[in-house]
């Protein structure tokens, strides 16, 4: 895997990436007032929690979610999953308006779940994880709809290098994914992640979490041609 990882592309109009998904259902809001919008597909089969933008300037994500609503939100298409999924496409709004890792309180939401290994550090910093574990209406949200959704298995969507990134039991998951998209399988992303959604939901819940780093760079309009299939097998 090359060490050099290309910038995201960035949105023409991040407001009006954003408004497409206001058709979905108000799920909470963010430390800036924006919505958190999502849509649960019913179904009888295991309970799937689908997030995307959690770090606002990884737009490949985003992209990827987009994706997803115009299929089969504004297109109709038919699901052929049996999933109850539970589906989130942007968790951090204000990340996305200004194209940032942060939300509104310059805190970095996959650094601020209330895990064993959450550090407190300077704000300010590129992983400032908050002023308590915890602290974050995005956080809290998340932690609620884990207590209450009870998923049986989380993907959340990033970009850097391209991997799937195994967070507790969720080796088979990602062994799915991958026969649709040669990414890695690890359970190493290769730094530290205390206050991790994965941390909190997959290592220390024992909920199987993937991590899908998209690979970082791709245009936009490529992206959820590309991750499409492996999503499909999961969601």
């Amino acid at each position: 895997m090359s060490n050099e990882v290309k910038p995201s592309e960035q949105f023409a109009s991040p407001a009006e990436t954003l408004a497409a998904f206001s058709e979905l259902e108000l799920m909470g809001k963010s430390a800036g007032g924006n919505g958190i919008y999502g849509r649960r597909f019913p179904g009888n089969g295991e309970r799937v929690l689908f997030l995307g933008g959690v770090h606002g300037n990884e737009t490949e994500g985003v992209a990827a979610t987009a994706g997803f609503c115009d299929e089969f939100i504004r297109h109709r298409a038919e699901r052929t999953s049996n999933t109850d999924l539970l589906f989130i496409p942007v968790v951090n709004p204000d990340g996305v308006l200004n194209f940032s890792r942060h939300n509104a309180h310059g805190v970095d939401l996959n650094r601020n779940m209330p895990t064993k290994d959450w550090q407190a550090n300077a704000k300010g910093e590129k992983y400032y994880s908050g002023p308590a574990a915890g602290s974050e209406p995005e956080t809290i949200l998340l932690m609620t709809i884990v207590h209450e959704f009870d998923p049986q298995f989380i993907v959340s969507l990033h970009s850097w290098k391209p991997m799937f990134n195994v967070n507790g039991p969720a080796r088979n998951y990602a062994e799915r994914m991958h026969s649709r998209l040669n990414y890695e399988i690890t359970e190493d992303i290769g730094y530290p992640t205390p206050g991790s959604l994965g941390t909190y939901a997959g290592w220390e819940r024992g909920i199987p979490t993937i991590t899908f780093e998209i690979e970082r760079g791709l245009p936009l309009k490529d992206v959820y041609a590309t991750v499409r299939g492996a999503l499909l097998e999961v969601v």
